[in-house]
């Protein structure tokens, strides 16, 4: 698969000539970019943007990678935002009102952006999909449920559901996703759990640290075997990555986008 890279250019000039059809895409019909590339919090690294930011949202899209990973939030008065620590700006998220987490910008001067923003962006292609991390609450199991309602609801109200992949360390907001979108892609992070007990649990995907693949090598076969879909994080170094692609790997999860798609496009995979 060479030159895989120039995809999304042609993508966006047939869009931008009118040639593209206007038509809503549909989870049968989304087609993601044919490589194996997740940006870990977008494409921020090369050119020192903020992660989680849209502006990094856009650098995966603009890369061509198949899938951008961002991680959500709910503030206090249950807006739901785009960060990966459970603080900004030296605020606990969860204790904090959007307002007073958005008096302090991004380094891009980027507001924190909402989740509605990021989905409203990132529909607007449909080569890069949307890996949405829903994060373990810091205040209760109780308040992550609520916070897995509330990004499936907006989900649904945005007609986001083609382009979405839900990821999570609790196992228990997956399992709340599918109770409510019983069609939608999930993978688990935590590491601890076989392929044989996802599969069991109608769970996607599992999307462990490579440490732990490596660990459980025997894991591999067995996703393989069960159905599960294989992904890996944060893999930055270029003997890993080859490492990953050799056990052929759905995706790997990267803060070096550029560098997995040299690896990629030498190798003709």
């Amino acid at each position: 698969m060479k030159n895989i890279a120039i995809l999304p250019a042609l993508f966006f000039l047939f869009a931008s000539n009118g040639c593209m059809s206007t038509k809503k895409p549909t989870a049968s019909s989304m087609s993601f970019a044919p490589n194996i590339v997740v940006a870990h919090r977008g494409a921020w690294k090369k050119n020192n943007l903020p992660e989680n930011s849209i502006a990094s949202l856009q650098e995966a899209v603009r890369l061509g990678c198949t899938g951008s990973e961002f991680d959500v939030h709910l503030t206090a008065d249950d807006s739901l935002v785009v960060n990966h620590d459970p603080h900004y700006a030296g605020l606990t998220i969860e204790k904090s009102t959007y307002a007073e987490l958005a008096a302090t910008k991004l380094s891009n001067g980027e507001l924190l952006p909402t989740v509605y923003q990021y989905l409203t962006e990132g529909m607007k292609q449909t080569h890069t999909m949307l890996v949405l991390e829903i994060k373990p609450s810091v205040i209760s199991k109780e308040r992550g449920q609520i916070l897995a309602g509330k990004v499936v609801t907006l989900v649904k109200q945005l007609k986001a559901e083609p382009w979405i992949m839900y990821i999570s360390f609790d196992y228990d907001i997956l399992k709340k996703v599918l109770e409510l979108q019983p069609n939608a892609k999930t993978a688990y992070l935590n590491g601890e759990k076989s392929p044989e007990q996802l599969a069991a649990d109608k769970i996607w995907g599992a999307d462990y640290h490579y440490n732990v693949f490596k660990k459980n090598n025997e894991w591999i076969a067995e996703a393989k075997k069960s159905g599960i879909n294989l992904n890996v994080w944060t893999v930055n170094n270029a003997d890993d990555m080859q490492w990953f692609i050799n056990n052929k790997f759905d995706y790997i999860t990267t803060n070096e986008p550029e560098l997995l798609f040299d690896i990629i496009n030498k190798k003709g995979r």
